[in-house]
């Protein structure tokens, strides 16, 4: 039985070393970070075609659970509709970009991303309105949360650590446990009553 690996999806100009996002890869030795080869271009294209290449360059047969910030979550929703047997078993979107000012709306999913997702919003966001946070998580079938007045989420506005996003990450990680256990016992795990 496999734990599921973390996939750290970042947004506009990365996660710094003071991020959350940051803080939170130090916390899962096998975790990895995907990479954009232009952090500043937002390519939504491009951004999903190097979450598919990070996971097929990891090469194992582990499931995953992503946790994406900002455009990253555009990137994310983009490749889990492209990639139908996508490896990521759950996502957490952190306060997603607003696909409008980017002109992307129409690139995006309108439907339920086949899996489970959860969406964090702010309600001071400058990158997305919580009315479109929620709007966005409703068309994908995602849990939504407001944390209220924190801004973007990120280092900027106080979000070094992140407790929440790491209970995320552990509940995921429980639940994936609990499914791959099998339904009954092995009849050799009853010998004790013997």
């Amino acid at each position: 039985m496999k734990t599921p690996r973390l996939l750290i999806i970042p947004g506009l100009r990365d996660s710094g070393p003071t991020h959350w996002q940051s803080w939170l890869q130090q916390q899962y030795r096998d975790s990895r970070r995907v990479q954009q080869r232009d952090f500043a271009s937002p390519d939504l294209e491009r951004w999903a075609d190097r979450i598919q290449r990070t996971l097929e360059h990891a090469g194992d047969a582990h499931e995953w659970i992503a946790v994406a910030h900002s455009f990253g979550c555009l990137a994310l929703a983009r490749h889990l509709a492209d990639q139908p047997d996508s490896p990521i078993r759950s996502a957490l979107l952190v306060a997603p970009a607003e696909p409008d000012r980017f002109g992307l709306a129409e690139s995006l999913p309108h439907g339920r991303l086949d899996r489970s997702v959860s969406v964090i919003a702010s309600q001071s966001d400058p990158w997305m309105s919580a009315s479109s946070a929620l709007r966005w998580a409703t068309r994908w079938g995602a849990s939504y949360s407001n944390l209220g007045d924190v801004g973007h989420i990120n280092a900027e506005s106080g979000f070094g650590p992140f407790p929440l996003a790491k209970r995320w990450v552990e509940a995921a990680r429980s639940r994936a446990a609990r499914e791959q256990r099998p339904l009954h016992a092995d009849f050799r795990e009853w010998q004790f009553a013997l």
